[in-house]
């Protein structure tokens, strides 16, 4: 038998090698281009190449190790030093971004929950200018003190205020999916008084919001709420909203919340959409 038979007989071919781990003919040529897998013989006239059977072991531990989330070049450096506590340093870091991958994924979930939950709200919510009374359950909202009273102003304020909370986020690192359905804070005395005033700025987060020890709870209870769809609205329907709760001889007891329900701009490249929950808890006589 000549030198190449034994040679086919001894070894498999590349394609085999692929298709027997489950792997690409290609990714075996990049492993041995790095020196991770090179094959045990190469034919001289067709460059073709040949691994020995035995050679899945280290294969395996390849794949596997790609499978810890560790990068080609780690595994690479790990298996060339024959060093089992580098593997165990890369190993621990590659935990620690799993551990952060798994709450950013979190983070994630929850936002997709949060926003289909506004969108099947606000496909059920009333036409603007619908005024109720309705139990909410108890929030949690993140707040930030801001030293310009939007009211003064116009919509291009709300904006540069918003975009001061969303910088302020990014400084904690929180994740960006936090940043959505913002509200405004007016004092039970300012509402009573039409006094439009307000300082506070907010956004509604969860039990897994980084800075719990910066968050606030907003009592559950009954509020009276009406609802709009302007920005530019809001103060005469506030002002709707009082008139409602003198009427009904409702007892203000606590401050008043802008809540943006759903921002409708992804269909409009100009100014903020918005659909808009204003509210403020009240008692009743029974």
């Amino acid at each position: 038998m000549s030198d190449m038979g034994e040679k086919k007989l001894k070894y498999i071919g590349i394609g085999e090698m692929a298709k027997l781990n489950r792997t690409t003919v290609p990714t075996l040529r990049l492993y041995d281009s790095m020196g991770l897998l090179k094959p045990c013989y190469v034919d001289e006239k067709t460059h073709y190449r040949y691994y020995d059977i035995k050679q899945n072991a280290r294969l395996d531990m390849i794949q596997y190790m790609k499978e810890l989330g560790m990068e080609l070049k780690e595994i690479k450096e790990v298996l060339d030093q024959k060093d089992i506590d580098q593997i165990e340093k890369i190993l621990q870091w590659k935990k620690v971004q799993t551990i952060q991958q798994q709450k950013e994924l979190q983070y994630k979930m929850e936002a997709i929950n949060r926003t289909m939950s506004n969108i099947k709200r606000y496909k059920k919510s009333p036409k603007s200018g619908t005024i109720t009374l309705e139990y909410i359950p108890e929030r949690i909202i993140y707040a930030m003190d801001v030293d310009t009273n939007f009211y003064d102003y116009n919509i291009d304020m709300y904006e540069l205020i918003l975009k001061q909370l969303k910088n302020k986020l990014l400084e904690y690192k929180i994740p960006p999916v936090y940043y959505c359905n913002a509200g405004t804070i007016m004092s039970k005395e300012n509402f009573k008084n039409m006094k439009f005033f307000s300082d506070k700025i907010f956004i509604f987060v969860d039990d897994n919001f980084p800075l719990q020890d910066c968050t606030q709870k907003i009592e559950n209870g009954m509020y009276a709420c009406i609802y709009i769809e302007d920005f530019d609205q809001e103060c005469t329907s506030a002002t709707a909203l009082l008139d409602y709760c003198r009427k009904n001889d409702y007892e203000i007891c606590g401050d008043y919340i802008c809540e943006e329900i759903m921002e409708m701009h992804i269909f409009d490249s100009g100014k903020r959409s918005m659909y808009l929950r204003l509210q403020v808890p009240v008692k009743m006589d029974k």
